[in-house]
């Protein structure tokens, strides 16, 4: 039998057996260059290709050439590199295109992302401040690569593409690719299979910045990271610039290997951490501000003091919170906050409630006017009420002590820490008192929901 008439039938019965994307990648390119008594050879574009078929698909191949021949034949691969056309492996788009979102073709950038709208706070200063330092230095950078880490949400990617823009900004004929771990991988094995990995190899090293989003997913993806590295060492010693971004600190990351890590803690490594509770209040009034809306502070704190985990889930919650109040022609209230909270989290929804809410119980409870509850007077009945309402709003809210200051006319946090001492100590000399805050507090955690 012909080769190429012993391999049509093998590709009959693979397709079978592997999903039609594996198919069309991996399968319909290969050619059968011979057949012999004992084997059929297959021509491949690349060692990498004929390590991942051998490694993946070596039994079902096998069985196919047995089905198709009627014996038992073993397979065998010449890689074959050809000709390579030195093209573009990723498709062209017209330069300067951007779409309606912000998007733009010719940079893989959104524009949406920049220094200006980016939130700064104590958990994401540092981070923010060295890539901004790249997008002002003329010379060559001394933080070269610059490794940003964090959690899901907490603005890595804002980051990332807010220095490519800059960038740009500053000088259009700056060449920048903006890619994820992802998309490199996938023009990667795109490139083995049309034959192209010359031209892959150009793409990604012919450029004055190169910044890659998730690195963490380079773990266990050999060819891939012997790819990215010998493409991160021909940019590093032409002096070009590598940002990164990871979810976890490189030292963490298990999978990748040594030699990589190794060039990533040789530059500047930042992180971002979770946004403190004003961070997260300045997020929401700056999204608000950028889509015209006015949505009542207390309402905006309420979200903040609720939504802790990351930005992303925080403006998520803002958006159902508006589509709510759209939908239902209901006003932006506390009240509908609390139901899109409670939707949110669910069993796991934050007992918590606001300063404001704690000084008008303390004012009712205490028989005391708000406004001389958070003023300056030094009544003693007035002091008492409010270190009870500071106490209370520590312990509930998660509101910073700067925060809490804020309610009670500007004071500092060392007198809310001076006002939270003196309760715990009447609490533990005096229990009908304890007994009254106790009660205080279960009341204010009842009422949220």
């Amino acid at each position: 039998m012909e080769p190429t008439t012993v391999w049509q039938n093998c590709l009959s019965l693979i397709k079978r057996r592997v999903a039609a994307q594996t198919y069309q990648t991996w399968f319909e390119p290969l050619i059968a260059a011979s057949l012999e008594d004992s084997s059929l050879t297959l021509q491949v574009p690349s060692q990498f290709y004929y390590e991942w078929l051998d490694s993946h698909y070596r039994p079902i191949i096998i069985d196919a050439l047995r089905q198709a021949s009627g014996k038992e034949l073993q397979v065998r691969y010449s890689v074959v590199l050809g000709d390579v056309t030195m093209e573009d492996p990723r498709p062209s788009f017209p330069t300067g295109t951007v779409e309606n979102n912000g998007f733009s073709k010719s940079t893989q950038l959104n524009q949406r992302y920049t220094f200006e709208n980016f939130v700064e706070g104590a958990g994401n200063q540092f981070a923010k401040a060295a890539a901004l330092s790249i997008c002002q230095r003329s010379q060559k950078n001394l933080f070269n690569p610059l490794v940003i880490y964090g959690g899901v949400g907490l603005g890595k990617t804002h980051l990332l593409q807010a220095v490519g823009n800059k960038v740009l900004a500053n000088d259009p004929n700056t060449t920048i690719i903006y890619t994820t771990s992802e998309k490199f991988t996938l023009d990667f094995i795109t490139s083995i299979q049309k034959n192209r990995t010359t031209a892959f190899s150009k793409y990604y090293r012919n450029v004055d910045m190169l910044l890659v989003d998730d690195i963490q997913f380079f773990q266990k993806k050999e060819q891939t990271q012997e790819q990215f590295f010998h493409t991160f060492n021909d940019l590093y010693q032409r002096g070009k610039q590598i940002i990164m971004t990871l979810d976890r600190p490189p030292s963490e990351l298990s999978g990748l290997t040594d030699r990589l890590i190794s060039r990533f803690q040789a530059g500047l490594i930042v992180d971002i951490h979770p946004p403190d509770l004003e961070t997260r209040i300045a997020i929401l009034m700056r999204k608000a501000e950028e889509d015209g809306l006015d949505i009542p502070y207390d309402t905006v704190e309420y979200l903040a003091s609720c939504i802790k985990s990351n930005v992303r889930d925080l403006e998520g919650a803002l958006i159902r919170l508006l589509a709510y109040s759209s939908l239902r022609r209901q006003e932006i209230t506390l009240e509908l906050a609390r139901t899109v909270v409670q939707e949110i989290l669910g069993k796991k929804a934050t007992k918590s409630v606001t300063v404001d809410e704690i000084i008008k119980l303390i004012s009712e409870d205490f028989n005391v006017k708000e406004t001389s509850l958070v003023g300056k007077g030094r009544r003693k009945d007035f002091v008492y009420a409010r270190h009870v309402a500071m106490y209370l709003a520590r312990e509930l809210t998660g509101a910073s002590l700067v925060s809490i200051g804020l309610h009670f006319a500007g004071r500092d946090h060392s007198t809310v820490i001076h006002a939270c001492k003196n309760v715990e100590t009447a609490m533990a000399a005096e229990p009908a008192f304890q007994a009254k805050v106790d009660n205080l507090r279960k009341g204010l955690t009842n009422m949220v929901f």
